[in-house]
């Protein structure tokens, strides 16, 4: 019996990453499999913090939305996706894009997303980090092309 919960497991874990390496780095394109995800996940960045899937959904299409208002290109670079304990998944990945404005501005900041599983193998809480604060990255958005982000 433990082998077959063992195996389960595993084929979830499996699933979990394999629909995280499919659906991050088309985030700002596409929405996202929430299958994934428990119906209380509890979300907190840098700017956001809240609970709920609904709540969940809408800050991804928020983000689909602001993408394609504010940038003529934008990516989610994923580096890496590792399994370090039992129930935690992490993710690093670089956003990268080009603001629509005259002066063509550039937008490029590292991150890391931190996934916490329930017991039922779902993912329940999802905390991200940046590499600088929101009020540096928002001056990107004023620099002109000619100056890359630092």
């Amino acid at each position: 019996m433990t082998n077959s919960i063992s195996a389960q497991t595993n084929d979830r874990i499996t699933h979990i990453i394999a629909t995280l390496w499919q659906d991050l780095p088309t985030l700002f394109e596409r929405d996202i499999s929430y299958d994934i995800y428990s119906q209380d996940i509890f979300f907190k960045d840098p700017v956001n913090t809240f609970k709920w899937k609904f709540n969940y959904r809408i800050i991804f299409w928020t983000l689909r939305f602001h993408a394609r208002l504010f940038f003529t290109e934008i990516h989610f670079d994923v580096h890496e996706i590792t399994h370090p304990e039992p129930d935690r998944i992490f993710v690093t990945w670089t956003v990268r894009g080009t603001l629509r404005v005259p002066w063509r501005s550039k937008l490029l900041f590292n991150g890391n997303s931190n996934y916490t599983l329930n017991e039922k193998q779902q993912i329940y809480r999802h905390i991200d980090s940046w590499d600088r604060s929101p009020q540096e990255i928002l001056r990107q958005f004023f620099r002109p092309a000619s100056q890359p982000p630092t």
